[in-house]
């Protein structure tokens, strides 16, 4: 009997914190896109973003914490130790590498497929893996293949959807609340986030993992 290849989608982000958002992104991409395992991936230094995240470690047991439990996510840390500027690409190249048979999905926000014309080397990460983009319901921002310049016309093929609920989080809106002391963050991140959030002091103004 011939197995089917399997199918490893790839979730990354700074997930600073990691909140209710990243939570249902996840899990609607293990449902909806018929995978073997999602692996999420906080990222080390982004090469496309300005300001210095928190701390690896805080962000690391954070994004365990939220992923807890959730069958087919695994959270993994390579990134973090990479030297240098984090890439997709090398993380595909990596997984590539380690499973040859498997099929390659990279789940993004709308925001972040729009933004793939200048990612490093885009078109070999759809050479590599399918873009599977995360659509909120009612969002204003829809994506769509005709804002993607350059894409070539047998590239099109390599996107498919994710369906998901209407949601207004923002990571921005989350630091801000914690650094104002008392504001209770459970209707933003998971319980266990929120609870790591108050013991370490993340975000609050004296805190060195203060985000700039």
């Amino acid at each position: 009997m011939v197995l089917s290849a399997p199918r490893i989608g790839v979730f990354g982000g700074a997930f600073d914190p990691p909140h209710n958002a990243h939570v249902t992104l996840a899990a609607c991409a293990l449902a909806q896109l018929g995978l073997t395992q999602l692996r999420i991936f906080p990222t080390g230094q982004p090469w496309h973003k300005g300001g210095t995240p928190s701390a690896a470690d805080d962000r690391l047991a954070m994004a365990r914490l939220a992923f807890a439990g959730m069958a087919g996510a695994v959270v993994d840390a390579r990134e973090m130790v990479r030297a240098g500027p984090t890439y997709t690409l090398e993380t595909l190249l990596e997984l590539q590498a380690e499973s040859p048979r498997a099929e390659l999905v990279l789940v993004l926000g709308a925001d972040q497929a729009l933004a793939l014309p200048g990612w490093h080397r885009w078109l070999d990460i759809l050479a590599l893996a399918v873009v599977a983009v995360a659509q909120r319901a009612g969002s204003t921002q829809a994506f769509d293949l005709a804002r993607l310049p350059g894409l070539p016309q047998g590239m099109r093929t390599r996107f498919v959807s994710i369906t998901l609920p209407p949601m207004d989080i923002s990571a921005t809106e989350i630091r801000r609340r914690a650094a104002a002391a008392g504001q209770d963050l459970r209707a933003w991140v998971p319980p266990a986030v929120a609870r790591y959030i108050e013991q370490h002091r993340l975000y609050q103004p004296q805190s060195s993992t203060q985000h700039s």
